[in-house]
């Protein structure tokens, strides 16, 4: 039985674009639809009942477009609403930090992990809670990097801005002996290079929200929920923003490569218009 209804994806802005390009990739056949609060980005610096509401704005307006399951692609969001959101749904809800817990246990050699993330996924502990539940004789690292969500949100994660940005925040952990980073924010894999280039080769990074994508394939088929193979012009995928459509376009374009892409700007509060 084929279930043609989209998979939901909320984050609060361009982040978990990261997460749509590895589902387009790994599941090709599903629909998607995706809502970027980027008018209220970054989430990070904000109290946690205030991303909590925020989040649930976004999953009320996925849940009136009959969503199968619910993917909440930013870390912070993860962090502190993931549990009350999933209690309360009778649909699927993935977060992000989990499969990026499990991806970085498996590919440590040293057992020295680093977690880089915004502030308020970082103050939660939630990567530690869960990398220490698993393996208690790892040794952790962890460091807030506030600057690199507006970079990526403005656009600017090629320049020589981001480089500079990116290399003086990652000096606490250049030598702390890591083999893993576990890239904490669904941004941050659009820093992937410049992260890599200054860490050095020797150390794994993990795409926390592209693991996520393994785990929603897998739930898909545990619920027998997943769609039956579509063409292009039948499948579904549609991005929705609370800032700039034209902004998270050439974002999502240069990210995403496809070819038309359907953005739209929604007021979370009412009503939505086009742009």
């Amino acid at each position: 039985m084929y279930n043609k209804q989209p998979i939901g994806f909320i984050d609060s802005g361009v982040g978990g674009l990261t997460v749509v390009k590895e589902a387009l990739k790994q599941l090709p056949n599903e629909n998607i639809l995706y809502v970027g609060d980027t008018a209220r980005c970054p989430y990070g610096p904000r109290p946690a009942e205030q991303v909590i509401d925020y989040t649930w704005e976004m999953t009320r307006y996925l849940l009136a477009r009959d969503i199968k399951m619910l993917v909440i692609a930013c870390n912070t969001a993860t962090a502190v609403a993931l549990e009350e959101i999933k209690a309360a749904l009778s649909i699927p809800v993935v977060g992000v930090i989990l499969p990026g817990t499990r991806a970085a246990l498996k590919t440590t050699k040293n057992n020295k992990i680093g977690i880089i993330g915004t502030v308020g996924t970082i103050n939660s502990g939630s990567y530690e809670a869960a990398l220490k539940q698993k393996a208690p004789q790892t040794t952790l690292a962890s460091l807030a990097c506030p600057k690199f969500v507006p970079i990526v949100e403005s656009n600017e994660y090629y320049s020589s801005v981001a480089k500079k940005i990116v290399a003086e925040t990652l000096q606490p952990l250049k030598h702390k002996q890591l083999d893993t980073l576990i890239l904490g924010c669904t941004h941050y894999p659009l820093l992937r290079p410049i992260i890599q280039n200054v860490m050095g080769h020797s150390v794994t990074l993990i795409d926390s929200g592209a693991e996520t994508v393994g785990e929603v394939s897998m739930l898909l088929d545990y619920f027998s929920i997943a769609n039956a193979p579509q063409t292009a012009e039948q499948k579904i995928c549609e991005f929705y923003t609370t800032g700039s459509a034209n902004m998270f376009e050439k974002i999502a374009d240069s990210w995403l490569n496809l070819t038309e892409l359907s953005v739209t700007h929604i007021d979370l509060g009412g009503n939505i218009h086009a742009s």
